[in-house]
Order: C-alpha cells, then structure tokens, then sequence
C-alpha cells in the first residue's frame, strides 16, 4: 500500500454544519439554489474553511499507451497518444482550450507513453513504454503501478506547491477505454457487454471485438476484486495508476478534485477503494456518454454536475464544471445576509 493512504483524513463535518446554517440566512428562499447549496457546504468540508478558496485550479493530464491496443479495440492506431500529447503541448487540444478559459496551468506528464517524446514542455516521468498486452500478461508489474501511483502524488505536490486550490485530472491514452472498462468489471462484478460504448467511434462489430478482448483479459488475469491495486496492476494503465495517486494526493492536501468522465472516474473509483475516505474530497464534473460511466458513478454514489453528452476525455468535461464551483465559493463570500441588506427574513422566528 502507498503511505499517501494514511494521510487522508475525513472531511470537517463541524465546518460544514457551519456553512449550512450561514447559507440559510442569505437573501435568497432556504434551499432555493439548490444543488449549488450542497457544493458550497462540500468544499467547506473539504477546505476546513467557511470561505473556502478554490481558484486558482490546475489540471493535470496524464499520458500513457497501452499494450491491448495490438488487438485492434481503438479506431485510433497507438500513435495518436504521442501525436496529441504533442498538440496538448503546442496549446491546441479541448483541455488547453478550456483551461485558458478558466484560468488554470495545465502540466502534461508522460507516465507511460510507448514512443520516446522530446517536448520541453512535457513533464518526463515514464515508468515504462507503455503496459504489456493484458490479453496476454499482467498490464505491469506492483511495483510499477506504485511507481506510477507516486508519478500522480508528486504532479500533485508540484501543483500545490505552485498554489493550485482545486486539482481537475486528466488522461490520454489509446486504447484506454479497454482498460477501464476491464478494471471496472473486475472491481464492480458487472457484465462487460454493459459498460463498454464506442470510445474513440468504434462501429457495432468492432465493438463486440472489444467486448470479447476485455472477457478474455479478465478470464486471463483472474483479478482478485477485493485487492485494488492487483486489479490496477493486472487490468489497468499507466496513466490510470497515476490518476488515482493523483485523487489521493489531491485528498491528502484537503483540496478539492473535480473528476472528469469513465476514465477518471474508474481511477477515482480506484482511489476509494484504496482509501474510503477520498471520496469526500471528489467532486464530479460531468456525466460521460460512455456506458460504463453509469456504473462506476453508481459505485461511488455520485452525481455529476453537467450532462453535455461529452466522451473526449482530457479532463474536458471536469474543466468546464469548474466555474459551477466558482460561483458556489463566491456565493459564500459575497452574497449579502437578510441582516446586511436590511430584509426581514420571514422564515427567522
């Protein structure tokens, strides 16, 4: 087990208590901006602080290939992984659009990707050339998805340190659709054919393809679902490992992490299961076309705050949730009391 599992401590419920009862005496109905309430009281909880500061936010985008990708499960050849961390790198990809837009650094970190990557602007920290074929063998070795774990950790680290107050993750990686959706069966017991979609814009029979490569994988494999990091090191991916050393980290320095769609989702579902506190800390952007994506927010009793039909990845749809956080922080700081304004509160006794 990493040692960031122990440093995740639960959220402060006093804090929140606290927030909730200052919410009801703002010049609004009680309860009458509804979903934006209960974010405001969350990040509360998860700052310690009835102000609570989340700007500005970082994202973090992982790459990573993926040895499953030789079974054809991708209408995308494994090269695009390097050919868009190279357009993450020039500023040109959706997560860099967005993330002008909201104010955030974006760090690239290249955990896993197969081909060898000369960016200056790409953070090296490779663990190996992409998994193995998990058809085949074991993704990697316990000892590499650690050490991708800690790749996560230390992104993390880099972006507090650089006075990030909210962290959104993301990935890229061809193929990793196939991952997830085995790790996802492994963890949740549930069929295959039931979380698996098109990812990239596989077509009906190519889809039935990638539904009997996961089947084999996890007849392969045997992962054991009670064990996290065996499902990881057996099914999952690079960029997935580090993704969910990520949300612990992000965790462990009591900030909050927005996640994106399935992928980040199943690291994030990763992450509880290795420390069933994380999940107080998590805060889900969007609801992701993929099918799967159902399942693994069913896991973690979430509900995300947008539903745009997105299925890009990168961190795109937890990018655009951002500002919904914003506005929750802001309303806590700048919206006037009945007291301040002057306004009889009918609801006072």
């Amino acid at each position: 087990m990493h040692p960031i599992v122990n440093q995740v401590t639960p959220l402060d419920s006093h804090t929140g208590a606290l927030t909730l009862r200052y919410i009801d005496t703002l010049t609004k109905p009680p309860g009458s901006l509804g979903q934006l309430e209960a974010l405001a009281v969350t990040l509360s909880e998860i700052t310690g602080d009835c102000q609570p500061s989340i700007t500005p936010p970082a994202i973090i985008v992982f790459a990573a290939d993926h040895g499953v990708a030789e079974e054809g499960v991708s209408a995308f050849p494994q090269e695009v992984t390097a050919q868009m961390v190279a357009n993450f790198d020039r500023g040109g990809a959706a997560i860099n659009v967005f993330a002008r837009q909201i104010g955030a650094q974006v760090e690239v970190v290249d955990v896993g990707v197969a081909s060898h990557l000369v960016m200056p602007g790409i953070t090296d920290a490779k663990v190996r050339a992409g998994t193995a074929n998990m058809v085949l063998e074991d993704a990697m070795s316990r000892d590499e998805a650690l050490a991708a774990l800690q790749v996560g950790c230390e992104a993390v680290e880099r972006a507090v340190q650089a006075g990030a107050k909210c962290i959104i993750v993301g990935e890229m990686g061809i193929a990793n659709t196939t991952a997830s959706s085995a790790m996802l069966a492994a963890l949740t017991g549930k069929p295959v054919a039931q979380l698996v979609g098109t990812g990239t814009g596989i077509n009906s029979t190519q889809q039935a393809h990638k539904v009997a490569v996961i089947e084999r994988a996890l007849k392969a494999r045997q992962a054991n679902a009670e064990d996290p990091m065996e499902v990881l090191t057996k099914l999952g991916g690079l960029e997935i490992a580090a993704m969910t050393g990520a949300y612990l980290a992000t965790a462990a320095n009591r900030l909050p992490a927005i996640v994106d769609g399935f992928i980040a989702t199943v690291a994030a579902l990763t992450a509880c299961r290795l420390c069933p506190a994380v999940r107080g800390y998590l805060i889900f952007g969007h609801r992701s076309e993929e099918p799967g994506h159902a399942t693994a927010l069913e896991a973690l009793d979430a509900s995300p705050l947008l539903a745009l039909g997105m299925r890009l990845g990168e961190g795109s749809g937890a990018a655009l949730a951002f500002p919904l956080l914003q506005a929750a922080a802001a309303m806590l700081s700048e919206m006037a009391t009945f007291a301040d304004a002057g306004i009889h509160d009918n609801s006072a006794p």
